[in-house]
């Protein structure tokens, strides 16, 4: 990733930052926080990238992925799962609880969850199944994505010349947290097929 970004520069932010939000499990922890030592002297012995174009670039493309994500959701969610519901463990009753969960709580949800890892590459989805306006939807996410690629961005700017500390640190610590996300994934996959089943046979 830091190899993609050294070559393609802005494009290559950009890209990262389209298929992180676009349902792609990209670590734009790294990407952003690499970038941002980018905009130092310290790696390079001259500054390669703004801090502000990286935010710029970094959120522009966030949004671009969310959108793409968002429309998927809403424009085939409910034909994904008349085809294909038994096979993505779907059904017309998630989309209908999804909706009702947007109605009341999509705001925060949206905004925040585009600060969370993981989460902010799946949120835009199920905004779309539950066809939040589109106008709340890019508002949100631009101002939640602003604020993960400056915070990042900003870390890696701080930690400059350290930037290969910091990247052994944090790749050390994102094993057990990877470890934590599968088993959890695994126990809700299972919980999902016995939900599926059950609604299948009733």
């Amino acid at each position: 990733m830091q190899s993609f970004i050294n070559q393609y520069g802005y494009f290559g932010i950009f890209v990262l930052s389209v298929l992180s939000s676009a349902c792609l499990p990209i670590p734009s922890e790294i990407a952003y926080g690499f970038a941002g030592a980018l905009c130092t002297n310290a790696l390079t012995g001259h500054a390669q990238f703004s801090v502000w174009a990286v935010i710029v670039v970094g959120t522009v493309g966030s949004l671009v992925g969310a959108i793409i994500a968002y429309e998927v959701g809403r424009s085939a969610g409910r034909s994904i799962v008349d085809r294909w519901g038994k096979w993505i463990l779907l059904t017309h009753k998630d989309l209908d609880a999804a909706e009702r969960w947007f109605e009341k709580y999509g705001a925060p949800s949206v905004l925040i969850g585009r600060v969370i890892p993981v989460v902010r590459s799946f949120i835009s989805v199920p905004a779309g199944l539950a066809e939040m306006k589109r106008g709340r939807f890019v508002v949100l996410t631009t101002i939640g994505s602003a604020v993960w690629v400056a915070l990042l961005t900003g870390l890696g700017y701080a930690a400059g010349k350290n930037w290969s500390h910091v990247s052994k640190d944090f790749h050390a610590a994102q094993t057990p947290i990877i470890i934590v996300i599968v088993l959890l994934l695994i126990a809700g996959f299972w919980h999902r097929v016995r939900t599926v089943r059950r609604h299948n046979a009733s």
